[in-house]
């Protein structure tokens, strides 16, 4: 972890926990504890279900692609640091407001601003930032990243239920985003740096120009057109987009899921926590391996087994079956949005990587928002979960079998 030729850590590892922290705060505590919030809304407001799930799914409908695209050209063109620092605004503020909201055209508006920071301060900006900083090791450097993610996630669930119940939903919401806002503002600030060119760097902390013949992608420079016109582009896109649907499905549901069948809350979060501890499990042992092994392939692994194991959800009335579940899905889980980066990067290369990875991203994240939506309005309709399991169950499946149809060289379509 030391720069080349001297025994200083290479500062590519404090931009490393610097993406951490991002990822832990706007990424995991929103995403994974947010559904937390779920149940209080549909009691205090009278919401219903599709109606929770459907705010950020209108987010990215609204402005997730156009301003993934912004972001990722900014990024490509002046580097991530202050669209991180940007977005990270846009999420603190919205959490703010939404402590007052009344009303559902309130709680969509909201929404709107904090997919709007998500697109800024997530993954598209500091799996960018990750990929620059790192060649060779990639994988492990994107590895470390996305423990704050499962870290996020893991903390999330036990906390917000805690701050709930502690001081309500209203202040809880502020809790979340004063410390958001604190932590991660003066990180982007003072401790984010876009390129290693800032400190006469090459990736990996190398300082010397043969250095450059150290690279992993198959294509180096593959241009937007160039790669939007490939099978390969396309197959990646159905793939995360499928994927990380379902894991959107059962992220946003499995709360909500576990009370129906007659577990309490606060053993409903338990569950939700062990899924994640389970992910930060993947997360260490899939970002070392894809260092020495196929990327494409591990990736398509996962998320065929991710799929397959929601058919376990049709058992839960069992304990030690939820358990399982929790343990394989949650494992699973520590390549999804991880192995995005490495597998793009790997068949087109960095130089335009910011551009590439908003298209996916934004691709993927209608995924992750539209599946609970379905869910939810399938449940509302039915009043029960067992189609909307059976449909993420397929699409998880679907995202592994068109990631191992990704050929090794990006191959035009």
């Amino acid at each position: 972890m030391t720069s080349a030729g001297t025994g200083r850590i290479f500062y590519g590892w404090w931009v490393v926990a610097a993406a951490f922290l991002n990822l832990f705060f706007a990424v995991g505590i929103i995403f994974y504890g947010f559904p937390v919030f779920y149940a209080s809304f549909v009691e205090s407001l009278g919401f219903s279900r599709a109606q929770v799930t459907q705010g950020f799914f209108l987010g990215f409908l609204i402005v997730g692609l156009p301003f993934g695209l912004l972001a990722g050209a900014v990024i490509d063109r002046l580097g991530a640091r202050w669209v991180i620092v940007i977005g990270v605004g846009f999420v603190g503020i919205a959490l703010l407001l939404m402590a007052k909201m009344t009303q559902l055209w309130q709680y969509e508006a909201l929404c709107v601003l904090e997919v709007l920071g998500y697109v800024f301060a997530g993954p598209i900006a500091n799996q960018v930032l990750v990929s620059r900083w790192f060649r060779a090791r990639r994988g492990r450097a994107m590895g470390f990243a996305y423990l704050g993610l499962g870290s996020g996630g893991v903390v999330a669930p036990l906390l917000v239920n805690y701050l709930i119940r502690t001081y309500g939903w209203r202040h809880a919401l502020e809790i979340v985003a004063l410390t958001l806002l604190a932590v991660l503002l003066p990180v982007g600030i003072l401790i984010t740096r876009s390129t290693p060119e800032t400190y006469g760097l090459l990736p990996d902390g190398e300082s010397s120009p043969n250095s450059a013949s150290i690279t992993t992608p198959a294509v180096i420079s593959s241009g937007v057109a160039e790669a939007v016109g490939t099978r390969d582009f396309w197959m990646i896109l159905l793939g995360s987009t499928s994927a990380i649907g379902a894991i959107g499905a059962v992220i946003q549901h499995f709360i909500l899921f576990l009370k129906d069948q007659g577990y309490s809350a606060t053993v409903a979060s338990r569950f939700s926590t062990g899924l994640l501890a389970a992910s930060l499990a993947g997360r260490i042992v899939v970002g070392y391996a894809v260092d020495h092994v196929g990327k494409k392939n591990a990736m398509a692994f996962f998320y065929f087994l991710l799929g397959a194991s929601v058919l376990l959800l049709g058992m839960t009335r069992q304990p030690a079956v939820v358990w399982t579940f929790a343990f394989v899905f949650g494992f699973s889980m520590g390549a999804d949005y991880m192995l995005v980066p490495l597998v793009t990067a790997e068949s087109f290369g960095t130089a335009s990587l910011g551009k590439l990875l908003a298209l996916i991203i934004m691709g993927y994240s209608l995924g992750q928002w539209g599946l609970p939506w379905i869910v939810g309005r399938l449940f509302d309709a039915r009043h029960t979960y067992d189609l909307g399991w059976k449909i993420t169950a397929l699409a998880g499946m679907l995202g592994g079998l068109a990631i191992y149809a990704v050929s090794s060289g990006g191959e035009r379509a």
